[in-house]
C-alpha cells in the first residue's frame, strides 16, 4: 500500500526536529449541504530543522517516531514571508544602543582633546 502524501502549513516550530502541520480541507455538512472549513493536524519529524512557522511543506506518512509523530517532512514547498516583529524590534534596539555608545565615546574623546588643547 502506498504511503500518503499531504501538503500543509507549519503552525508550530518550537521543538527541535518536530513540527505541527495543519492540512486545510473542505467538508460538506451531511444534513445542510454547506461546505465547512476543517483542518487536520499532523505532527511531523523534521530531521534537519528546515521548515519554520508559516512554511508550506510536503509531508509523507511514516512509521511512528514518537507518541504523536507519524509523518516525515519531504520538502519545503514555499518559505514563509511573515516578519517576526519581536526579533526586528530587538535588532533595531541593539543597533541603536551600539550607535549611542559610539556617539558617547566620540563625544568623550572630543571633550578630552579639547581639554588637553586648552590645558597646554
Amino acid at each position: 500500500m502506498p504511503k500518503k502524501v499531504a501538503v500543509g502549513i507549519v503552525t508550530r516550530a518550537k521543538n527541535d526536529k518536530s513540527r505541527r502541520v495543519e492540512i486545510p480541507r473542505l467538508v460538506r455538512h451531511p444534513k445542510y449541504g454547506k461546505f465547512m472549513r476543517m483542518k487536520t493536524i499532523c505532527y511531523v519529524h523534521d530531521e534537519n530543522n528546515e521548515s519554520q512557522r508559516g512554511d508550506r511543506v510536503e509531508i509523507i506518512e511514516s512509521t511512528p517516531t514518537s507518541k504523536t509523530k507519524r509523518w516525515q517532512l519531504v520538502r519545503v514547498i514555499e518559505k514563509s514571508t511573515e516578519i517576526d516583529l519581536a526579533a526586528l524590534r530587538a535588532a533595531r534596539k541593539a543597533q541603536e544602543s551600539v550607535a549611542s555608545e559610539e556617539s558617547v565615546a566620540s563625544e568623550e574623546s572630543v571633550a578630552s582633546e579639547e581639554s588637553a588643547a586648552t590645558g597646554e
